[in-house]
């Protein structure tokens, strides 16, 4: 690390602590103290109301297993494990797990440990502050969300002796069956995987509750989820109780929904112990929070979302009224995954449902039902089923990647079951109360997760094969193209029916990776990074070939790469990303990282003979930006040529007035960026709540400049499309670029089929002679 660097951010932590307070920790740390340390550090650090506490590092963790020798105890008991054998599986996590929680603390950590403990009592004016002892797992290169949800958690615990066995318990929970199975299944090295372990003080938690910054059903940025339970908060994210439900509107913060579930039971701190108590009946038809504290944690919620410049998973609890954030996380499952793309099928909407709940997985799916009572049942589980139960737990997950789609009992929207199926992308249904009495095993039934309805018998079948065949076989003269960015994906969807992808995003590429691409410059790692994103590249022409893909480079904002590991070195804190150091401008300030982009699709196009890859520039202000960039392009081997197309983002208003003189400089097409396109024409980010409400992609002076686009390309004889959302959600405005003569229309996954109609409908209605 540069000695400058150093001087910008002073509070970095070393690699050399064992423990590090909240006040000391940023987002930078996460690969010493894991995502769920860092983030607890970052909200203390920016006004974020959390508890106070500390956290011991994974650099205490691996001192640990070295002063134990652990590691060939360790590695001579997975040498042997095979994790799709549930017993052997157990067995062996069962014996490693022993191994580390017998073994002794060196002396140094175990006094650092107790010693910060009766810091925080003395902060607290308590002799013994109960505390929450919770796992944060860090991995080499990638960010610890493969593992949430698996570590453990102790609550209430008190005492320093205590802290350091629950430490010690938190450590030994990297090896619990359901993390050595992902550990296996995600190729982790299981001894480059640190355990840090935050310590925190307890909130009394009167209510808890969950905050999701985007509603993770609909994927709906415009509104906030929040769900509320009496009590602890262990019980929302199990799924033992179905919470109350609000849904927050960001442009006007109103509620715009809310549903309020009678609650029987609640988990309660006492002074040893978490106990399960029952509500009194005066409350337990009560709603648990105010419509002033609905907006309040809105509010807050949607700052660390602003913060982080993403969607955001937040645990909060409230305490005598006062509201504290507990934890953070990005939301992982954003996009429509791939399971749900293709349990997509039709439904009759007449069809009388036999049970509805909560849609909480979008997608819908068909088998034979398998009730699980108990987790010991597990190995019951088969491919294909749908698998029913009362709530599910970490325990659950190996079974829930086999079946078709999942039905609980309880459980809202942000339990552990629906969660982990959407990031699955298993359609499932929560909070049905008698699913697991009313279904009888080996009923086949089908669930539809994007309305809540379960259905008797196979119902997606409503849709015949002629129907089926006449979808994914229709043709249309205006090219319909994808938007994709995970490689996982491409395999898929390159069976559908779209003529090759008109956005490839690097953005997830380069999340996947992990690391700043400067961080890996300075480290001499440029081949490692080329070699990961030529991977990932590969995944897509190879699958699409000898369709187009049209990579766009890199878009990150500069609050997005801060979120990267290391991040925070190399980008400065810009008070609006949007108009900031991204695309063209920061290929010419960093051609190195550029370059390292550029090696990647020389890697695809020559070594591979993929010659379907094409390159997109995206944000380039003025034709100047253009011409250094192709210099830039044109240095590194890479000139344009009938198999080798040149695109150009067209997004800024700039490209709208000046784009004769951008052609003039030599491309072969543009792709019109809708939703940049529309905020900067109009003036306003979509993404702030106060002003979001008047995004339109149909004013007027937004339909100029497509028009405008549209129609110049044309006359220059380059192609021109669209790649933003608007052609999906207003069927009358593909009308209207069709007519102007728009060469491609490019959409998410999800809208492939709907879109391909309503090209055809607009051509259609464009050439019939009775259109008036």
């Amino acid at each position: 690390m540069k000695l400058s660097q150093l001087e910008i951010y002073p509070t970095v932590a070393t690699n050399n602590q064992n423990l590090l307070w909240f006040k000391d920790i940023h987002f930078e740390d996460v690969n010493l103290v894991g995502g769920k340390g860092a983030n607890l550090g970052e909200m203390y650090n920016i006004g974020i109301p959390v508890p106070n506490g500390f956290c011991v590092t994974a650099r205490a963790y691996f001192k640990f297993i070295e002063a134990n020798k652990l590691k060939p105890k360790i590695k001579a008991l997975l040498d042997t494990i095979d994790v799709d054998d549930p017993t052997q599986l157990n067995s062996t996590s069962a014996k490693i797990r022993k191994l580390i929680k017998e073994a002794p603390l060196p002396p140094e950590i175990a006094i650092e440990i107790m010693s910060a403990y009766k810091k925080l009592c003395s902060y607290a004016g308590l002799k013994n502050v109960p505390v929450a002892v919770r796992t944060s797992a860090t991995a080499e290169d990638s960010a610890d969300a493969s593992f949430a949800g698996q570590g453990d958690t102790f609550l209430n615990v008190l005492g320093e002796s205590n802290i350091v066995t629950k430490v010690r318990a938190c450590w030994s929970s990297l090896f619990t069956s359901r993390s050595l199975f992902y550990q296996v299944k995600n190729h982790y090295d299981n001894f480059k995987i640190g355990v840090a372990v935050p310590v925190q003080k307890m909130v009394q938690s009167e209510i808890s509750g969950i905050a999701f910054t985007l509603n993770p059903v609909t994927n709906n940025k415009k509104e906030i989820v929040i769900e509320t339970i009496w009590g602890l908060g262990e019980y929302i994210v199990q799924g033992i109780v179905t919470p109350d439900q609000y849904l927050v509107d960001k442009s006007n913060w109103e509620i715009k929904f809310e549903n309020h579930v009678p609650q029987k039971i609640q988990l309660t701190r006492f002074e040893d112990s978490n106990k399960e108590i029952p509500v009194p009946k005066y409350k337990q038809n009560r709603s648990k929070i105010n419509p002033s504290m609905v907006i309040k944690i809105g509010k807050l919620a949607q700052k660390l979302h602003n913060h982080y410049g993403k969607a955001q998973d937040i645990e909060f609890a409230i305490e005598k009224n006062k509201l504290y954030f507990v934890q953070t996380r990005p939301i992982t499952t954003v996009d429509i995954s791939q399971k749900s793309l293709q349990s997509q099928e039709k439904i009759d909407v007449n069809l009388k449902p036999i049970l509805t709940g909560d849609a909480a997985s979008p997608g819908s799916g068909t088998g034979v039902a398998i009730i699980i009572n108990n987790p010991k049942e597990l190995n019951r589980v088969q491919k294909g089923q749908v698998l029913v139960t009362e709530m599910t737990t970490p325990d659950f997950v190996p079974a829930m990647k086999k079946v078709n789609a999942i039905v609980t009992d309880r459980g809202g929207q942000t339990s552990h079951a629906a969660i982990v199926s959407r990031e699955l992308g298993v359609p499932c249904v929560v909070g049905t109360e008698k699913g697991s009495k009313l279904i009888k095993e080996g009923d086949i039934i089908t669930v539809d997760g994007t309305t809540g309805k379960i259905y008797s018998g196979d119902q997606t079948q409503n849709t015949t094969k002629t129907e089926k065949k006449s979808q994914s076989t229709q043709k249309t003269a205006t090219k319909l193209y994808v938007n994709l960015g995970e490689p996982e994906l491409a395999s898929e969807i390159s069976k559908r029916n779209v003529d090759g992808i008109g956005l490839l995003r690097a953005e997830f590429m380069i999340a996947n990776i992990g690391i700043h691409p400067k961080r890996m410059i300075q480290e001499n790692r440029q081949k490692e990074y080329i070699q990961k994103l030529a991977s990932g590249l590969l995944s897509f022409c190879k699958n699409f070939n000898p369709r187009p893909v049209i990579y766009r480079a890199t878009d990150f904002k500069t609050n997005e790469y801060r979120y990267l590991k290391w991040g925070k070195l190399y980008e400065p804190q810009e008070p609006n990303p949007l108009l900031g150091f991204r695309g063209a401008t920061r290929y010419i300030n960093s051609p190195d990282v550029f370059e390292m982009e550029l090696e990647a699709i020389k890697i695809v196009r020559n070594k591979y003979n993929l010659k379907n890859l094409w390159l997109m520039i995206p944000f380039c202000r003025t034709p100047e930006e253009l011409v250094k960039v192709k210099k830039i392009i044109t240095d590194n081997g890479l000139l344009r040529s009938p198999s080798f197309k040149l695109f150009m983002m067209a997004e800024i208003p700039s490209n709208v007035i000046l784009l004769d003189k951008f052609i003039d400089v030599g491309i072969d097409g543009i792709s019109i960026g809708s939703n940049d396109l529309t905020m900067l024409v109009l003036g306003l980010d979509r993404d702030n709540s106060e002003v979001a409400k008047d995004f339109n992609e149909l004013d007027p002076s937004v339909l100029w400049s497509l028009k405008r686009l549209i129609v110049i390309a044309k006359k220059r004889g380059i192609m021109v499309g669209i790649c933003g959302q608007a052609p999906s959600n207003h069927p009358d405005l593909v009308e209207k670029l069709v007519k102007w003569g728009i060469t491609s229309i490019s959409v998410s996954p999800d809208a492939i089929d709907r879109s391909r109609e309503i090209i055809a409908w607009a051509e259609n209605k464009r050439l019939s002679p009775l259109r008036p």
